[in-house]
């Protein structure tokens, strides 16, 4: 059982400022796995002081100091690698090899990228008359999600602290246990007081503090979009910059020249991924409606491949979703989509077979799916893929871009020419060509209701940046 009952604040463990507490469950076997403590608005008011106040000195540091300073986070970060990946696995359910692969990698590997991005980094330019300057903006507040806790963290802390800002996270109260480990590795390494604090608590009483705190300068929301809009408007009247990285429904087009074997297996493999919980999951496969019952076949034959189970076990590929409410909303979702006539290939309501405990989702598959139904609207976040049939590439790219967000999209084909027409016409801010991904010096983020702003490399650092322009020198 682990107890996580303080919050770090300028460079201490402190106490809460009022004793309450939160159950952490393990959604592998719905047992009470940990307790956090849950902040209020004056645990907020103190770590705001601390990071205004040592901003004052971190915020003059020189680029030598902060390449330094990453240099000792990246080498704790490493040191703690392990516990890192078993208190994910505990928390949100990610297989253990997702677990130390990808999900503790990611969050390394935006260390890593800050740091090589910060040693060449162009923080002053002339233009014209002027000598144009970049500053950091000041104190951060930063919320994270659950579902890439550690990449989630990693990718604000690393610019904020690249760029001389100050800040205050609040990770997931659904996911806290990693933070609080991150928070040891930020101590070990000798980050200055006040820097970096760290308070636990859920979206009203901490986050909504944070939000519309005035002497937070900016705010970085990674989460749904209903969340990210209450962000945004409670931090409006004190005109923070606020960036955000909300839903997703994207939409992975193959073309009609693809080696569709090849194609599906992929697709469905990178849907079910994280058990579906990520916002930018492929989760409209659009196909071309001949090949309808081909490829329905394909991805029902892989779907059934996927080893569902305990985390911790030995050849899971997929663990539990992250808790209760995440079960209950996909199985209603799931539900909607039978009952609005979409074709059922495999999965379904219900846990899998053999399984009595835990947050266990079948994977699911949907075909002859219309884009005005349910499952093809709104956003699961879970393992549901829903394919839909085009009659023309133009029509295809129309489904594509009919939904209120736009964070990623997917093509797979073999024609370079007709696979850049499509990307150019997708509304999405990244675009990943047969299988191929960015790395972490690409730009994320998305268009429309999926958020603004962009995070990860160099333009990772834009956000935690003023610019002044000194003339007459």
């Amino acid at each position: 059982m682990r107890e996580y009952n303080q919050f770090y604040i300028n460079g201490e463990w402190v106490d809460p400022v009022t004793a309450k507490s939160l159950d952490v469950i393990n959604p592998a076997n719905e047992s009470v796995c940990g307790h956090i403590a849950i902040g209020s608005g004056k645990d907020v008011d103190n770590a705001v002081a601390a990071a205004r106040t040592a901003f004052v000195s971190f915020g003059q540091t020189s680029r030598e100091e902060r390449i330094a300073l990453l240099e000792a986070i990246i080498a704790a970060y490493q040191n703690n690698w392990n516990d890192l990946a078993a208190a994910v696995t505990e928390e949100m359910g990610a297989p253990t090899q997702l677990s130390t692969a990808a999900q503790v990698g990611s969050g390394f590997g935006h260390f890593k990228t800050a740091l090589n991005v910060l040693k060449g980094y162009e923080f002053e330019e002339t233009m014209g008359n002027s000598q144009v300057v970049k500053e950091p903006i000041g104190v951060c507040g930063l919320i994270t999600p659950w579902n890439w806790p550690l990449n989630q963290i990693a990718c604000k802390v690393a610019p904020a602290i690249a760029t001389g800002c100050t800040m205050i996270l609040k990770p997931s109260e659904v996911a806290p246990l990693s933070a609080y480990i991150f928070s040891k590795i930020m101590h070990e390494a000798g980050v200055p007081a006040g820097v970096y604090n760290m308070i636990n608590g859920d979206g009203p009483g901490v986050g909504t503090s944070m939000s519309s705190h005035r002497d937070i300068d900016m705010m970085s929301f990674t989460g749904s979009t209903r969340a990210g809009t209450l962000v945004a408007q409670n931090a409006a009247p004190s005109v923070k910059r606020v960036t955000q990285e909300l839903g997703g429904k994207s939409a992975n087009i193959m073309l009609d020249d693809v080696d569709v074997e090849a194609a599906v297996a992929r697709s469905v493999m990178t849907m079910f991924t994280n058990t579906g919980q990520s916002c930018n999951a492929p989760s409209r496969l659009l196909v071309p409606a001949a090949k309808m019952d081909q490829v329905a076949a394909v991805a029902g034959k892989v779907a059934e491949s996927v080893v569902v189970g305990d985390p911790t076990a030995e050849g899971t590929t997929m663990g539990p979703v992250v808790s209760d409410v995440q079960f209950n909303k996909i199985q209603d979702l799931i539900q909607k989509g039978i009952d609005e006539g979409a074709t059922l290939v495999t999965g379904g309501t219900g846990k899998p077979e053999g399984i009595n405990a835990g947050y266990f989702v079948k994977p699911t598959i949907f075909a002859d799916v219309d884009n005005n139904m349910t499952i093809a609207r709104e956003e699961i976040f879970g393992p549901v893929l829903t394919i839909l049939p085009y009659n023309s590439v133009d029509e295809a790219i129309a489904i594509a871009n009919d939904t209120p967000y736009g964070l990623a999209g997917y093509i797979q084909g073999d024609d370079a020419e007709q696979i850049n027409y499509v990307a150019r016409r997708i509304r999405a801010g990244n675009i990943n060509i047969n299988g191929k991904s960015g790395d972490q010096n690409t730009p994320f983020g998305g268009f429309k209701q999926s958020g603004n702003g962009r995070e990860w490399g160099e333009h990772g650092f834009s956000d935690y940046l003023e610019v002044k322009a000194i003339s007459g020198l």
